[in-house]
């Protein structure tokens, strides 16, 4: 994530826009449940799903997991890759461990402000 207090808290706002819908939301646990973000999975390819694997039992169109994956992406909670037919899914760690570390009051000091930092 950035350095820029104001693109953080944008970004980190956009992060919660994309969770908040309940499809989203299921799709992104299930990449997480791959392999936990910030721990080391037994090869990367561990925590790569297909697009059809994700939007099973979901009970929704391919077109519209798409569309949800697309929303995961701009917010910056995956990655995505092509390869042949396939599109690859995964979580970027990097979001989802300053997501974490806002929920876990593990801010840096320009964010929430010198003062609160010392607290």
């Amino acid at each position: 994530m950035s350095i820029n207090p104001t693109i953080e808290v944008h970004r980190l706002a956009e992060v919660f826009k994309a969770l908040a819908n309940p499809n989203r939301l299921h799709i992104f646990m299930r990449l997480v449940s791959c392999c936990h973000p910030g721990t080391k999975c037994s090869s990367e390819a561990a925590m790569r799903q297909c697009v059809g694997e994700l939007g099973q039992d979901l009970e929704i169109d391919p077109s519209t997991v798409s569309h949800h994956l697309k929303e995961l992406r701009r917010a910056g909670l995956i990655r995505v890759e092509r390869r042949g037919k396939n599109i690859l899914c995964w979580v970027d760690r990097e979001t989802v461990e300053a997501t974490a570390n806002l929920l876990s009051g593990r801010l840096p000091a320009d964010i929430v402000g010198e003062e609160e930092a010392e607290k």
